[in-house]
């Protein structure tokens, strides 16, 4: 399937009606336009199976939403299943097909189709495919491209710097305050069956 635009498949109206009007406060710049264009290089899984590139920052948009670029690749596993406190996630897929967990029922979101992920419901994602998934995820009330920014470049590097493994207790306690400050709950216990039970790495 050819790379779609996703600003252009946005359905209009999506959120007519379901986020509060933003107006600028005294200590609130307005909304700017802005353009962001084509990568110049395409985003792929990376050695770890799983890459994020963010694209829109919540900074952007005033605080309403950030937009973050990801690549999974074939039969690997994403998160832990988790939740969030005070996080909605809009999952665009642009490649592939995604296999999306929110409490009992799995959804395979295809290349064109769309996924909301509320607050406050068990949930994550993988693929199931013997092809990589390229999707977008967006978002609300949380600039939550920081979040991903820091478990997947900042943490890993202070590690290497210092000599830490990924599992000692200076770097799980890293990821844990990062958990709690974005309001994440997790729940790692439940990671393996899903990975058994779908093959995946």
């Amino acid at each position: 399937m050819q790379r779609r635009d996703f600003m252009s498949a946005l359905p209009l109206g999506l959120f007519a009606g379901q986020l509060p009007a933003v107006t600028a406060t005294d200590d609130q710049k307005p909304l700017a336009p802005f353009y962001i264009g084509p990568s110049a290089e395409p985003l792929t899984p990376g050695p770890t199976g799983l890459n994020i590139r963010t694209r829109v920052r919540s900074a952007q948009t005033n605080g309403q939403f950030s937009c973050v670029e990801f690549a999974v690749a074939p039969k690997k596993m994403g998160p832990a299943p988790h939740l969030h406190k005070d996080l909605d996630e809009l999952m665009y897929v642009i490649e592939g097909t995604a296999s999306v967990l929110v409490g009992d029922t799995v959804y395979q979101v295809e290349a064109g189709g769309w996924h909301l992920r509320p607050r406050g419901i068990v949930h994550t994602f993988w693929n199931a495919t013997d092809k990589p998934v390229l999707a977008i995820d967006c978002y609300f009330q949380q600039p939550f491209e920081e979040y991903l920014e820091a478990s997947f470049q900042t943490i890993p590097a202070e590690a290497r710097k210092r000599g830490l493994a990924m599992d000692s207790p200076e770097i799980r306690k890293m990821y844990s305050d990062l958990q709690a400050r974005f309001g994440m709950v997790g729940f790692p216990e439940k990671r393996q069956a899903i990975v058994d039970k779908y093959g995946l790495k």
